[in-house]
């Protein structure tokens, strides 16, 4: 009896000691849909010994502040044009230290099938925040719809329209109802986040989002004064290789349908910190 108490013991002290030398990374994200993203680095990573903990929030504001403050390790919710205000903005000491991917803002429609359908007096809806709408209004501009003038700034507004090649009316609409408004407007620039939960897939744009510029691309974020600790900067280097994996590469291509697209894995952003 008192061989099994002390092999059972020395098992318990095993375990416990293992569990203290695993290493926990703290990930801030908005969205259920990276619980599921992340799956396959997280699976990585613990072969390593390495605990990637999820950490949702429900605004776009908190995440950053929340890594200024030390309250998680990384960040992985936002793309560059975001990420550079907030630190324009805010004063935040944060470094992207590795792209992930970029989103598409496809054209959608329940009346027409293609982008050559589009007629005079047919309503196209974009979101009606600055930032998407900027997008969509160049998705337009892409399709062929309209003529933006010369000089438009990267985020141009309706403004910005110098000709109406189709003559459409464009309405301005919570980007969040636009899905919900398709069965009474002949198209609509979508969010992929809304696309997806309305089982939208991206092969069913009827005009395709082919936007590759590097603002859009998203990151993952550390605190700047982290990349100086040796340690910390092989444990993200670490992690950022686990999203960057065939693994991860596999599984978006396979869950979402085409929206979320890898970009920039070629470029080892943590290469100025390595000494």
């Amino acid at each position: 009896m008192a061989k099994k108490f002390f092999a059972a013991l020395l098992l318990v002290l095993a375990l416990v000691v293992s569990a203290s030398a695993a290493q926990t990374v703290r990930l801030g994200v908005t969205g259920s849909v990276y619980d599921e993203m992340w799956q396959p680095a997280k699976e990585i990573l613990a072969k390593q010994g390495i605990n990637l903990e999820i950490i949702q929030f429900t605004d776009y504001v908190t995440p950053n502040r929340a890594l200024a403050d030390g309250d998680i390790d990384l960040n992985g919710f936002q793309h560059q044009i975001y990420f550079a205000d907030e630190l324009a903005s805010r004063g935040y000491k944060l470094t992207n230290i590795a792209n992930t991917f970029v989103v598409p803002l496809n054209l959608y429609s329940r009346k027409i099938k293609t982008i050559d359908e589009v007629k005079d007096g047919d309503v196209i809806a974009i979101p009606n925040d600055p930032t998407n709408g900027g997008r969509a209004i160049k998705v337009l501009a892409t399709s062929g719809l309209i003529t933006l003038r010369e000089g438009a700034g990267f985020n141009p507004a309706k403004e910005d329209i110098e000709k109406y090649n189709v003559k459409i009316t464009i309405q301005e609409l919570a980007a969040n109802v636009i899905p919900s408004a398709l069965p009474d407007i002949t198209a609509g620039v979508i969010n992929d986040t809304y696309a997806l939960d309305n089982g939208l897939k991206a092969s069913d744009a009827v005009f395709e989002d082919k936007a590759r510029e590097h603002e859009y691309w998203n990151l993952i974020a550390a605190r700047t004064a982290d990349l100086e600790d040796p340690a910390k900067l092989e444990l993200y280097g670490k992690v950022v290789a686990a999203y960057q994996s065939d693994e991860m590469k596999a599984a978006l291509a396979e869950l979402y349908g085409g929206f979320f697209r890898p970009v920039g894995w070629d470029e080892d952003l943590l290469a100025p910190f390595k000494k």
